[in-house]
């Protein structure tokens, strides 16, 4: 097991985001897409979490089997919101006990089901100290370089929350964005505050263009409405080819902003990470 901490000071690293499948198809999928990104040789993995601990077993076996099976670690997410401290704390005691070295501490999205409970939790600040206290983890936390959805438009409060955030863990991943310079303006002002944290960018390969407007309007991220347009009207193998170079040239301009590494929000799939990644290397 290795600590993404000191993958990403010895980086710069390349990394993906997997999610825990409901069914047994879509299992198979997940293990061909890890195989074959396997081949790109990751610095780590990331498994999510759902909301409320909906996926906490699968999650839980899926970080399991990777760490056990593959030269890179696995790093589960973990959210609190409707969660009690009592919770996270079997759930990180568990961790331990298998060797898990590494949590994404996030806050997750508040319930919408009246009985839910809220839970002992309110940010994710709460869970990253607590981690902290159980153990030597590895710990990120999640980033916005167009500000939280919950920081209401107050750039400055947004970056406060972050960089408060950001004293206690380890590194930060982005959710996924269009424009590379929001990711630069998000290192300026962690620069301002005094952070020195990595920040890794969460990269989304817009290729599904219906599926790509329906999370962006989840997180309040802007959209390339004017290549969405042309990967739309596109036959499947140019829209490929369109998302593939869209994201390229956006990995390209973060490199040169000073990204520490690369993280792909792989939906599952492996065929346009390849892609994007032979770019990059060739």
């Amino acid at each position: 097991m290795t600590k993404i901490r000191d993958l990403l000071a010895a980086g710069p690293t390349i990394s993906f985001e997997f999610f825990p499948p409901k069914t047994d198809t879509a299992m198979r999928a997940l293990d061909a897409a890890l195989e074959e990104l396997s081949l790109v040789e990751p610095s780590f993995v990331s498994v999510t979490y759902g909301a409320g601990g909906s996926t906490k077993d699968r999650t839980r076996s899926i970080v399991l089997g990777i760490n056990e099976t593959r030269p890179f670690p696995a790093m589960p997410h973990l959210t609190c919101m409707s969660h009690t401290k009592a919770e996270v704390i079997d759930l990180l005691d568990d961790y331990a006990d298998h060797g898990i070295e590494n949590v994404l501490a996030l806050a997750g999205d508040p319930p919408t089901d009246a009985d839910t409970p809220l839970g002992e939790f309110r940010y994710a600040l709460e869970l990253v100290e607590l981690v902290r206290d159980k153990g030597d983890f590895s710990v990120g936390v999640a980033a916005f370089p167009e500000l939280h959805p919950r920081s209401q438009g107050r750039s400055a409060d947004d970056r406060q929350h972050l960089a408060a955030k950001l004293e206690v863990a380890d590194f930060a991943i982005t959710q996924f964005f269009a424009d590379a310079d929001d990711y630069g303006r998000l290192l300026d002002d962690l620069d301002a505050l005094g952070v020195t944290k990595p920040v890794l960018p969460g990269i989304m390969a817009p290729n599904n263009p219906a599926g790509y407007r329906r999370m962006a309007a989840m997180n309040g991220t802007r959209v390339p409405e004017a290549l969405l347009a042309r990967i739309d009207a596109a036959d499947a193998a140019d829209a490929i080819s369109l998302a593939v170079e869209a994201t390229t040239q956006q990995c390209l301009r973060l490199r040169e902003l000073g990204a520490p590494g690369l993280h792909f929000y792989t939906l599952n799939r492996s065929e346009l990470t390849r892609r994007v990644h032979a770019n990059l290397v060739g």
